[in-house]
């Protein structure tokens, strides 16, 4: 039994020996892997940390806009508050009795300052040009900056382009540190980045995480904002850091935190930033001229899906396909048409319909560009001079009354010759009229009403031709119809159901 025991600690003894020899020897389990360790974020800190300074701003409450039946100290006072009118300047037709600008009373009668946000900013020059998102200073009457130093700064909105969530405002001093602009195309998914911001209002707080995912596009489904490729990361981001900078591990900024996706309003482990690269292209604009101009060519697009390319003849899915042109646009005078696919821009191949728009709006208006274009089954160059974009360009709504339902055909569609009222509402000359949908093409989103103008890449200016070039369809693949709304032309891809 003593022997026993013996034998016992000594065999613990040697593996144990052996493991600490072994550990000191080559700390990597895995063979050929280098030993790793985590970063050290202090360095890199203190030596950014100065660049990235505090905002808040005040506004003024109009006398006149009251809540009824609510105090001040009511906490559901500041709720509704958001959802009352704009304040400021007296409706058309009324006169303040003394309003800001005097006995005239030109502007309704204003309250005093009071507070009313908090978010992050970055400097990028030494006399004070300062970056941040522009939801951080909308509607503010007053913006204050602070330093890490403790100086404070009234700073003033040079501007802010709500479609981008990009403002650029100035505080007045010099000699300032400044942050570096990254290469946002060199960014890797697992990268290592920090965020720096006043979460909160905890000036200056850092945090770590790494890159989750990039070029994640149309976030909040909002028809009014850019095509923002947003930086996904885990780095922890909540209401105050927006407008901080998201930094790699060089210190150079790569994008300013903006948006988290949290149903409970705190972080959620997942936070967007705006690329550097998109963001400074906003922000230079603005800093020279106060204001941002876009490009556009006047068309209607969405990307190319697996099931359209193949309906199309196109050997992969990619690139942006054209739903409508607008009468007398660059693209119209170009020869663009309903149903061609835009491949490349310049030669640079086009990813999808927010890579397109992005390119196409980050254009100087005037700008001459050649588009590549599947139409037919063959690719053509089109030659074109990027116009202007402004708010205003938005589709017109009118409204147009369905059909009565009949039987519907082999792609669970009934149609008819289209009528003058249908030429005048969605200004086309030809094609046929959506009598009847159901099965496949009904949960496709097709609907009675509306004007098909293409079967895959065969037109169908009569019911006759329609049913022609149906009955040709082979039922083992997905067809792709060019169809006319309200809204415009789109194509719409299903399978039919084979019965």
């Amino acid at each position: 039994m003593k022997r026993l025991q013996t034998s016992i600690l000594g065999a613990l003894l040697a593996f144990g020996l052996g493991f600490q020899a072994a550990g000191q020897a080559a700390t990597p389990s895995t063979p050929g892997a280098s030993a790793q360790i985590l970063p050290d974020f202090a360095d890199l800190v203190e030596r950014i940390g100065p660049a990235v300074v505090n905002i808040s701003t005040q506004t003024r409450m109009s006398a006149r806009q009251q809540i009824p039946g609510l105090s001040e100290d009511d906490p559901f006072y500041e709720f509704f508050r958001r959802f009352m009118p704009p304040e400021g300047r007296a409706p058309k037709g009324e006169r303040g009795d003394k309003g800001e600008k005097g006995e005239k009373g030109d502007r309704a009668p204003r309250g005093p300052l009071r507070p009313f946000g908090l978010g992050s900013g970055f400097i990028v020059s030494p006399d004070g040009f300062i970056v941040t998102n522009a939801h951080v200073v909308e509607n503010a009457d007053e913006v204050n900056v602070r330093l890490t130093d403790k100086r404070e700064y009234k700073a003033k909105v040079i501007g802010a382009d709500m479609r981008s969530d990009v403002a650029v405002i100035k505080i007045d001093a010099t000699n300032l540190p400044t942050l570096k602009i990254g290469d946002t195309s060199k960014l890797r998914v697992g990268e290592w980045v920090i965020a720096v911001g006043s979460p909160f209002g905890f000036t200056n707080t850092v945090t770590a995480g790494i890159v989750s995912a990039k070029s994640r596009e149309n976030i909040t489904q909002d028809p009014n904002l850019d095509a923002v490729p947003f930086i996904q990361t885990d780095v922890a981001v909540n209401p105050g850091n927006s407008g901080g900078p998201l930094l790699n591990m060089r210190g150079e900024v790569v994008g300013i935190n903006s948006q988290i996706y949290s149903r409970t309003g705190g972080f959620a482990g997942i936070s967007f930033a705006i690329p550097i690269d998109y963001a400074f292209g906003v922000a230079d604009q603005l800093m020279k001229t106060g204001h941002v101009t876009r490009g556009r060519i006047g068309v209607g697009i969405t990307t190319v899906t697996r099931d359209l390319a193949e309906s199309l003849g196109l050997p992969k899915a990619e690139g942006a396909v054209v739903g409508n042109v607008e009468d007398g646009s660059p693209a119209s005078k170009a020869g663009i048409e309903a149903g061609d696919v835009i491949l490349k821009i310049d030669g640079r191949t086009v990813e999808g319909n927010g890579d397109l728009s992005r390119t196409i709006r980050g254009m100087k208006p005037g700008t001459k560009t050649t588009l590549t274009v599947w139409r037919g089954g063959k690719t053509r160059e089109l030659q074109l001079a990027v116009g202007e974009f402004k708010d205003d360009d938005q589709p017109k709504v009118v409204q147009t009354k369905a059909k009565k339902e009949a039987k519907p055909g082999k792609l669970g569609i009934a149609v008819t010759e289209i009528t003058a009222e249908h030429k005048k509402t969605y200004k086309v000359a030809t094609g046929v009229a959506v009598e009847a949908v159901d099965g496949a093409a009904l949960a496709a989103g097709i609907q009675p009403g509306e004007v098909i103008l293409k079967v895959n890449t065969f037109d169908v200016p009569n019911v006759k031709a329609f049913n022609d070039v149906v009955a040709k369809l082979d039922p083992k693949k997905p067809v792709a119809l060019l169809v006319r709304d309200e809204n415009g032309s789109r194509y719409v891809t299903f399978r039919p159901e084979v019965g």
